[in-house]
Parts: structure tokens; sequence; C-alpha cells
């Protein structure tokens, strides 16, 4: 009999998945186990089992990756156009390619080093991506891979993230002026028109935030990564919070100081350039918030940085996480765009996962989760406008920074902008508090309990969904 159409194979290598929720020792033990028992059904010496434990991963990771490399070229033979979208400027690359799909990697490299050019806009033409490049994986992404993806994925020490990030942030805020927008936020805005200004829809997300996290005047606000400081400069001006934030970027910090200067509120805006490992843990919060900067802490340290934001937030308090998430139900472009986007843009971001991950983070560390929201089609809109402003300040970024960095960027933001649309890539939304025994609307005495659930959530002032 055959199958009901609905019993396919899950989306994406299940064992992917069921690696990144293990422990450690659970997976030292399954080739140890397995290993034992070929040793002693096969009647074989220590020798024979310490080999078996070291090869049983490495054959298991190289199959994979195998079988990923193999299918990712298989069903993307359709000639291709591409000629009228591109002017070649490399014979190679023209007796190479001409008439087939090119694996989009080797296209963006082309272009980036001036092979090629655009004949339009790079935007419209990757929105005939489909027909035009196929996305497969090349020598190029196994060398990433192995040679610095793993590394970054594997160790997240304090001194490898800040040889990663501080380069990224410190680039020059000239640089992020020229996309941006007024609010330097580098984050979604949200959106009321497709066509929205951007300005407005990031000043409606930072009011989302502060009103999300309950903030009033007087209460104590951290920022995990507070980037130049568009968070604790609104909400010490428009909420009356004291609010510190913290950045590996010294460029950054001056930026958020002058914007607090000059929006009058240096007295209850402070900023830091340390890790977030550095951080007083002493200190408690009424309010924790985190935009898009615990993808770098990576998966290995999430769950002590999830109990470190819950050791220092208030028994009362808020904890708002706004985290850059992708799909489970993947597609060979996502993985593709999500080694682009490691080695280019957003280097060592490897917690940037299906929106499983996060929710169980903050629920093995001890978090209730109140709300969470999808916001992938408001990021869309937004890298959509970032993508206009770059393109507009061409002129600009070239005389600063060269050919080479502007190219990288437009690829960067069209590429994203279409991501971002159809669902690969997103932005979560995720507000919680701690768990707690009891509630002040469970015993008798409210004065045993550290939290009013009831008190806090029902009224005028409760966790609204965006929309």
């Amino acid at each position: 009999m055959d199958k009901p159409q609905y019993h396919q194979p899950t989306h994406g290598p299940t064992i992917i998945f069921m690696l990144l929720e293990q422990k450690f020792g659970v997976l030292l033990a399954v080739p140890i186990l397995v290993a034992l028992f070929a040793t002693l059904l096969l009647q074989q010496g220590i020798l024979f089992f310490l080999l078996t434990t070291l090869l049983l991963p490495v054959i298991t990771i190289l199959g994979l990756l195998g079988k990923l490399y193999a299918s990712s070229w298989s069903g993307q033979n359709e000639p291709s156009n591409w000629h009228e979208y591109v002017t070649v400027h490399d014979e190679a690359f023209l007796k190479r390619w001409q008439g087939k799909k090119v694996p989009i990697n080797i296209f963006y490299e082309a272009y980036m080093d001036q092979k090629l050019d655009v004949n339009g806009d790079v935007l419209d033409l990757f929105m005939e991506r489909n027909n035009l490049f196929r996305f497969s994986f090349t020598f190029e992404h196994i060398w990433f891979y192995v040679t610095t993806f793993l590394k970054q994925n594997l160790g997240h020490s304090l001194a490898q993230d800040a040889s990663e990030i501080q380069p990224v942030y410190n680039r020059g805020n000239d640089f992020y002026e020229f996309f941006l927008g007024k609010y330097m936020k580098y984050s979604s805005g949200i959106f009321r028109d497709p066509d929205g200004d951007l300005d407005e829809a990031q000043e409606r997300m930072l009011d989302l935030v502060c009103q999300q996290t309950q903030m009033k005047p007087g209460m104590k606000h951290f920022d995990f990564g507070c980037g130049w400081g568009s968070l604790v400069v609104h909400a010490a001006e428009k909420f009356g919070t004291d609010s510190r934030g913290i950045t590996l970027a010294s460029e950054q910090a001056e930026y958020t100081r002058a914007q607090a200067k000059a929006h009058g509120v240096a007295n209850k805006v402070h900023i830091d350039v340390m890790d977030y490992r550095h951080v007083d843990t002493s200190v408690k919060y009424d309010v924790i918030t985190c935009l898009e900067m615990s993808e770098h802490v990576g998966i290995r340290n999430y769950q002590k940085f999830m109990q470190q934001v819950k050791f220092m937030l208030k028994e009362d308090g808020v904890f708002y996480l706004q985290i850059a998430g992708l799909r489970r139900a993947w597609q060979y472009e996502d993985l593709v765009w999500g080694l682009y986007m490691g080695k280019y843009i957003f280097p060592g971001a490897d917690a940037s996962c299906p929106l499983s991950f996060p929710v169980s983070q903050l629920e093995r560390a001890g978090f209730e989760i109140h709300r969470v929201e999808n916001t992938g089609v408001h990021y869309s809109l937004t890298i959509k406008a970032w993508y206009y402003n770059w393109k507009e300040n061409r002129e600009a970024i070239v005389e600063s920074y060269g050919e080479w960095w502007f190219r990288l960027w437009m690829i960067f933001l069209a590429w994203s902008t279409v991501i971002a649309a159809q669902g690969s890539s997103t932005v979560y939304m995720i507000t919680s508090t701690k768990n707690h025994k009891n509630d002040a609307r469970s015993v008798k005495d409210p004065n045993n309990a550290a939290i009013d659930r009831i008190g806090k959530w029902v009224g005028n002032d409760p966790i609204a969904m965006q929309q």
C-alpha cells in the first residue's frame, strides 16, 4: 500500500537538529557505545576500539556533507540566459559558464572582483535568480566550512569573538550611516505599509519594544549589544528609564554617548565597551533587552548566556529577546546564503537557528515565554529600504571604501531582501519572564510570591501582538 502524500520526510537532515539539541556528553557517548559494541562483537582489542571511536563521527560528518554536496548539484541543469543580465569582462568565466546556470557564489565573487557588471538593478537581478543561478555547494564553500566556519562555531572564546566582531562594527560609523537611516538601528522596523518610511518603521519598533517590556520612569534597563544606541536613548528619553548598554565596538559607544547627550539623556544612558561575559551580574534590572546580538554568542555558549540574563533580571522583570532565525523547511539557497553571510557579513553568528532553538534555550534556563512573533516580512521591507539608501550613496561609498565594499553590500542587501521575503530568514520577537513556584494570585499571602502575572499581563498595558 502506498504511503499517503503527507507521509513525506521531514524538512532538513533530522540528525543536524537532533545533534544541536543534545549535550556534549550524549554526543560523546554514542560513538563510544557503538565502538564498544563493535569491538566486543568482532572480538577486537583496544586499538580497534579507539580507532572506531575516532573515525565514526568523522565518517558520519563527511558522509552527511558529501550527500549534501552531491544532492545540491542535481536538478539544476537547465540552460540559463544570464548573459542578458550581466556584462562579462573575464574570458575564463565566459568560457566556463556560457549558457549554463552559474553557482551563485561564483557569480557574486566575480561581481565583487569586477570581472563582470550587472546591466540593470542588482535587486531586479536577484528577483530572476532562480532562472540564472544554481544554489550548489562548491569547493570554496567546503574550504570555508572546514577552515573557518567550524572553528567559529566551536570557538567563541573572548579573544576570538572580539577579533571577529570588533572589525565589523569599528569599520566606520559613516559606513553604516550610508544605509541604516536616522535611527542607526541595525535590525528590523515595523511597517504599516509596504511602501512605508524606514525611519517611521524603526521608531514604531522602538516604541513597541519599550511598550511590550512595560518600561516606566525610573526602571533599570540593560541592553546586550546596544549597537549605535537607538534603543537605550529612546527608552531613556521617551520612557524615562535608566539604561545601560554594552558593545564590543568603541565607535558605536562614542556614537551612542553623543546621541544621548544630543537628546538630553546623558545622565540616564551608560555605555560600556565590553564582552557580555564581563558584565557585573550583581546588579539587577527591571528590563533586559537583546536585539540581534545573541547570534554572536554562539550555540556553544547560548545556555550559559540565558542563565546569565536570568540571574541579572529582577524576579518580576521582563526579558525581550530579538533574534534572527532561519526556517527549518530549508532549501539549498538558504544554506548557500547562510555561508555567504557567515563569510562576509556576520562572522561567528552561528546561533541564528530555527525557532525551536531559542525557545528551548529560554525554557531550559527557566523562563516563561509569553509572546513569540515572526516579523520576517518586516525585515524584508527594512532591508529593501537599506538597499536603496546604499545604492543612492554609491559615489560617496566608493570614494571612502572602494568599489569592492560597495558591491559586497549590494549583494548582501539585495539577496537578503528576497531571502527574508520568502521566509528563508526571519527575526523572532520573544518576550518572557522568570518562572516561579508560586504567583501572587495562587497563594493567600501575595508577599510570598515573586510575581503577579495577572496584574502584569491583564489590563491596559499587556504584551500585545505587533499587528
